[in-house]
């Protein structure tokens, strides 16, 4: 059990954790439910990147004081991608690693008791999740995607990752896929944190079959719809969608080419801020009100500095879902603004 203190209600919160293995026919994963899943509401689910398991991933998020005011209200999913958990046995050799789009085949097994989710992917774990939401898209009611690169290797990529593959070791190249070469010589310290946790948590067998699969990867091969038209071929992800990269995140250009490293570690309190907005955009106004009082005041600040904000894309007036809203969390020294747009979805828009 997990417990924490509600700070509107005054009160201690006990939760229910379980953790158990899944048998597919893709192989076995570690799940970690916390709370109960509750009646028509989705289970919120996540995945987590190369490198990480869902503690290494998620927990400073979710530990987060403004977070657990979300969590309160769903229940919470972990996945821990083949072999990444703690304490996970290696593969015997010769073992087979399923592909990405096998690994999003294997979370419809694990979620038969769900009624839908909301999908919270990093790196690695957003591209299998978006899968997830384009195989089975009755099941994902939203996605919040942080990092995520949704293209496959080119061939110069290829030949440049073969070189890497030679002349560096698994851990360099691994962290050259969470952090860019400027946040490498910057942020030392989480950099060296990150650097022990791979060394030490996870088999490094292990570790290089999971990074082999998501090297070779394909395209996700997703349509952009274009307002007020549709058409029955089109590839897209038809629910709420909200793509989110550090500043310094060597996933950047392809994050906002169609539209830190480690926002959900380094930025926890903003990347809270953004699923709130996220989710009460989608309709859960359930949320307490005294827990988004920074949201409050941030949509003031958005208010009173209109003439410095960029103005949001319409929807257009046919069914196809909008453009996906995109956050690019900045510095903590930074100044940001939150506001709503005709969508319903969270958009953050920068003041420089």
């Amino acid at each position: 059990t997990e417990v924490f203190w509600d700070k509107n209600q005054r009160r201690l919160i006990v939760c229910v954790v379980q953790e158990y293995d899944v048998e597919t026919a893709h192989g076995v994963l570690h799940v970690t439910m916390r709370g109960v899943a509750k009646g028509n509401q989705p289970t919120i689910l996540t995945y987590h990147d190369i490198g990480l398991n869902h503690k290494s991933c998620f927990n400073t998020l979710f530990n987060f004081e403004d977070m657990q005011e979300v969590t309160q209200h769903f229940s919470v999913l972990h996945i821990d991608a083949p072999g990444q958990q703690d304490n996970a046995p290696t593969f015997p050799t010769g073992y087979e690693y399923p592909a990405m789009e096998e690994l999003a085949d294997m979370l419809p097994h694990v979620l038969s008791k769900v009624k839908s989710v909301i999908g919270i992917g990093v790196g690695a774990g957003a591209y299998v999740l978006a899968k997830l939401a384009l195989n089975k898209a009755r099941l994902v009611e939203g996605l919040i995607l942080i990092n995520i690169d949704p293209c496959a290797k080119g061939w110069v990529d290829w030949a440049a990752s073969k070189l890497s593959s030679w002349t560096s070791s698994l851990v360099d190249n691994i962290m050259g896929h969470h952090f860019s070469s400027e946040e490498l010589l910057e942020n030392k310290e989480i950099v060296q944190t990150l650097r022990l946790q791979i060394c030490q948590d996870i088999p490094q067998e292990n570790l290089a079959l999971f990074f082999s699969s998501y090297e070779n990867r394909i395209d996700l091969e997703i349509d952009r719809p274009t307002p007020g038209l549709t058409g029955s071929g089109l590839v897209t992800l038809r629910c709420p969608t909200l793509l989110v990269v550090g500043d310094m995140s060597p996933s950047v250009d392809a994050v906002m080419a169609d539209c830190g490293g480690l926002p959900q570690v380094v930025q926890p309190g903003k990347l809270a801020e953004a699923i709130k907005y996220f989710l009460q955009g989608m309709g859960y106004s359930e949320l307490p009100a005294a827990g988004m009082t920074r949201l409050i005041r941030s949509r003031s600040r958005s208010a009173t500095n209109a003439s410095s904000i960029q103005q949001c894309r319409p929807c257009g007036s046919g069914s196809a879902p909008p453009p996906l809203p995109v956050v690019r969390v900045l510095p903590e020294e930074s100044s940001s603004c939150w506001r709503l747009d005709r969508c319903g979805s969270v958009v953050q828009q920068l003041l420089w």
